[in-house]
């Protein structure tokens, strides 16, 4: 199942992380997808911050991974854009999945694509050439996410009207 909206800048971005962040409860994974600087952890703010996890997110590009935990949920959040072999993080992902208070968030998930599950969220970051800021962004989902979907499109059709 495919769902298409577009942002207009980066706090749009983050707005509409933060509706998905509101509708999580636990046993998702996220794929996100973009060209560097492309919106992911801009996204991932909004989505941590929704889920009412209060701290500082940030990109885990150097550290490779990084957890939030909130009262009842955690978010764990892997970047495997340096690398060529993803080794013992795979296995820390694989765990990570395998916790059901647990949301993934992958970055750059080409390399350990056998380790995701097929019914994973995947959301798509498209740069507009209108502006810099602008973003197409595209939710490819399984249908056990489609009330999860359905919900934060339309809280983002009234944000929006």
């Amino acid at each position: 199942m495919i769902w298409q909206t577009n942002t207009t800048s980066s706090e749009d971005t983050e707005r509409l992380g933060e509706l998905l962040g509101s509708q999580l409860k636990g046993d998702e994974v996220i794929e996100l997808k973009s060209d560097l600087g492309g919106g992911k952890t801009t996204f991932t703010k909004g989505l941590v911050r929704g889920a009412g996890i209060k701290v500082r997110v940030s990109s885990p590009t150097f550290t490779l991974s990084r957890v939030y935990r909130g009262n009842d949920l955690q978010i764990d959040h892997f970047d495997f854009y340096r690398l060529n072999d993803a080794g013992i993080l795979a296995e820390q992902l694989s765990e990570s999945i395998n916790r059901s208070n647990t949301v993934v968030v992958v970055e750059w998930a080409d390399i350990v694509k056998d380790v995701l599950p097929e019914s994973r969220l995947s959301i798509e970051f498209v740069p507009q050439a209108d502006s810099q800021e602008a973003r197409q962004v595209k939710f490819e989902y399984p249908e056990a996410m489609s009330r999860i979907i359905s919900e934060v499109e339309n809280q983002w059709q009234e944000a929006r009207a």
